[in-house]
């Protein structure tokens, strides 16, 4: 039963391939800490040390962030998904970023 299962999710794989299925409909959430994940971290072109991410909650709550990694600030500062949280997934992000 467990090989038609594997085979089943690999057929599926292979159709969404071909069918011009956007690779981020198949990828897993970037990075997460605790409640709140971050993904579509990018790095901004004006400034090398500014990130930018979209970051959302369990509660269904999202939005961008920009984030200054010498000094760890968040813009805007508050919002609707939780600060503390949302500041360790950038940090995280600017430590994978640096290396």
């Amino acid at each position: 039963m467990k090989r038609w299962l594997s085979l089943g999710a690999l057929l599926v794989l292979l159709l969404a391939a071909g069918l011009g299925v956007p690779a981020p409909l198949l990828a897993a959430p970037g990075l997460c800490v605790g409640p709140v994940c971050g993904d579509e971290i990018t790095r901004s072109a004006k400034h090398h040390w500014q990130l930018r991410l979209r970051v959302n909650d369990q509660q269904g709550r999202h939005e961008r962030l920009v984030v200054d990694c010498r000094s760890g600030q968040l813009s805007p500062a508050s919002g609707s998904v939780e600060r503390g949280y949302a500041a360790a997934v950038a940090r995280r992000a600017c430590r994978l970023a640096s290396r």
